[in-house]
């Protein structure tokens, strides 16, 4: 149990805006208290800006308060705004679908024993039964054009050649229904989302206000970034996703691996559950011998433990020291090699060949010539074994799982060879 979750909050860099940061405090004092955040089905998958919630709400719920997952089977019909383009609109069947995947995401986050058990609901169940009539009446009265078209989102896309439809102007309307509802069938006074989601978050706190008289609470988390500055949640290949399928386990904990010295803190305190004297260790571990990577290891180890389990975390540690000979390829599974393999330069070929070839067909040396003299030296291996015959060809018993080859040059120069016939 944590005595001061605002204190907590604050030490770990996620407190970025509050509505009334000593009413706040006061109402966890007095708690516990009933909270929400949304999650918006406009993928097959959340990612690692939702991520940040979803551990959010685990903190707050662990000091002593009911979270609510809302997965938003209405808000993810229509998209929030984004600043520059309309969002294409996904059939009724894809969302509700991206529905029940969303809602066991949250559910492996949040926790549904004990007595602050969360629960999970789906704005539909409020939204579909409203007519367009009992909407306007009873819902749109209480908003000010003026005032919604001051949200930075909205402002930005009337600024824009692209304009905003309707239907996304009405977003931020059904965000705050959202709120009234919970807070009326509930009794729930606090909302978390991101902070560049201010508008749409404080219009549940002014429609409360103005239709029931009632006083609720924000908070905002910031943006996490990279150290240039650029959105955590995007890398080369693009989203950082939490479905095992869109992102494997093995990238996923590459991802984390790969966190910047300048920046790895910053991750181990809004990502884990590590204490303050834990992560203060790593950070003088990560001042006095950076070369470990002990913080990224660490950051690594949890958060896909968290996402994908700890047996799914075995394996892709297991895999990350076979592809560096320091375990046995061959006892790795299929599709966990796989993965690990895909995250390398990879070359497909028809048949086997010798393997200087194999070495400059995936790059790993400038010619064939270069890698004829790699093997010559001994810096060149095939499945963590050393080559000692620079005309040497692989067997059809060295294809790992009957399909892949692991080249290397050196210690940690590595490439991949799918056998395709």
């Amino acid at each position: 149990m944590t005595t001061d979750i605002v204190d907590e909050l604050q030490w770990r860099g996620l407190l970025a805006l509050s509505t009334d940061e000593e009413a706040l405090r006061k109402a966890f004092a007095d708690g516990p208290v009933t909270f929400y955040c949304g999650f918006d089905p406009t993928a097959p998958s959340l990612h690692m800006g939702n991520l940040v919630q979803l551990i959010t709400m685990r903190r707050i719920q662990n000091a002593g308060n009911f979270p609510l997952g809302l997965v938003g089977g209405s808000t993810g019909l229509i998209g929030d705004p984004k600043p520059n383009a309309e969002r294409t609109l996904n059939s009724k069947e894809t969302v509700a679908d991206w529905v029940e995947k969303v809602r066991g995401q949250v559910g492996s986050i949040l926790s549904f024993e004990g007595e602050f058990a969360a629960r999970i609901v789906n704005n539909l169940d409020w939204t579909a039964p409203i007519s367009a009539i009992d909407f306007l009446r009873d819902i749109g009265k209480h908003f000010r054009v003026g005032k919604m078209l001051s949200k930075d989102a909205v402002a930005a896309r009337l600024n824009s050649d692209a304009g905003i439809s309707y239907t996304e102007f009405s977003y931020q309307i059904l965000q705050a229904l959202d709120f009234l509802e919970l807070y009326r069938n509930y009794g729930c006074t606090l909302q978390t989302g991101g902070s560049d989601q201010w508008g749409n978050l404080t219009a549940g706190v002014d429609l409360i206000h103005r239709s029931e008289g009632g006083s609720v609470h924000v908070i905002g988390t910031p943006l996490v970034t990279k150290a240039d500055g650029t959105k955590f949640g995007k890398t080369e290949t693009g989203a950082v996703w939490l479905d095992p399928e869109m992102m494997s386990p093995y990238a996923f904990y590459q991802f984390w691996l790969n966190a910047e010295d300048s920046k790895v803190v910053e991750y181990l305190k809004i990502f884990t559950f590590r204490s303050r004297e834990e992560i203060d260790e790593l950070e003088t571990a990560t001042q006095e011998k950076p070369f470990l990577r002990l913080a990224q290891r660490t950051l690594a180890q949890d958060v896909t433990a968290l996402v994908h389990g700890e047996e799914n975390l075995r394996r892709v540690e297991a895999a990350s020291k076979a592809l560096f000979g320091q375990g046995e390829l061959g006892e790795l599974d299929e599709a966990t090699l796989r993965a690990a393999l895909a995250e390398l330069p990879t070359a497909q070929v028809s048949e086997l060949r010798p393997i200087y070839e194999l070495l400059a067909d995936t790059g790993v040396v400038a010619s064939r010539g270069a890698a004829r003299r790699a093997i010559q030296e001994g810096g060149a291996y095939l499945n963590n074994a050393k080559v000692e015959d620079v005309d040497a060809a692989p067997a059809d018993t060295d294809l790992l799982h009957g399909r892949w080859l692991l080249l290397r040059r050196g210690k940690k120069t590595l490439a991949a060879v799918e056998v395709t016939r």
